[in-house]
């Protein structure tokens, strides 16, 4: 029993060191992502900034805890279903256990805006890009908040700001002819 223990204490600490620990994990993942940006940036058509944005998003959700992780997909389904509140439980749940993660505000404030509360939604999608700047889907969020109250030129500008980063967004060239129309009165 003691000669079984002590080799476990002697290969444990070998072991541990080959696992990668959370904090180069989360730099291989920064690092990761500025490549992914700027291949987003860069992309050739639709199609490739669809891929691109694809790992980006599966980045975002990979670098949350299982529990975290958990909690996201709960609260996707309750949104999905049009459950608001329950979305909102969750999501505050998840955002308790890692407030740094800017998705995790960002499907906050997609739960408010479900709810119909706009103003707490506008806030948190301000945490998300405060927390990540580039987080082009809370831009788009927040765009079409703008554009739901009324302030064309505001969802103007933040869609603009998404595809500045998205430049090859799914259907973005339209939405943006959209709202520079409602906003500017420009038919191009």
């Amino acid at each position: 029993m003691r000669r079984a223990l002590l080799m476990l204490l002697l290969t444990a600490p070998a072991a541990l060191a080959q696992a990668p620990s959370r904090q180069a994990t989360a730099e291989a993942r920064r690092a990761e992502l500025e490549r992914l940006f700027a291949a987003l940036a860069d992309a050739p058509d639709e199609a490739g900034g669809a891929l691109v944005e694809a790992r980006i998003r599966a980045l975002w959700q990979e670098s949350v805890t299982p529990a975290v992780g958990l909690l996201v997909r709960r609260g996707l389904r309750n949104l999905q279903g049009r459950a608001a509140e329950e979305a909102l439980e969750d999501f505050d749940a998840a955002i308790t256990l890692e407030p740094g993660a800017a998705e995790l505000w960002h499907l906050r404030a997609q739960a408010y805006a479900l709810g119909g509360d706009l103003v707490a939604a506008a806030q948190d999608l301000r945490e998300a890009l405060r927390l990540e700047p580039r987080h082009f889907p809370a831009l788009i969020t927040l765009a079409g908040i703008q554009d739901q109250r009324g302030d064309a030129a505001g969802a103007l500008r933040s869609f603009a700001a998404a595809l500045a980063i998205h430049p090859k967004l799914r259907g973005g060239v339209t939405r943006l002819r959209e709202l520079r129309r409602k906003a500017e009165g420009d038919d191009t």
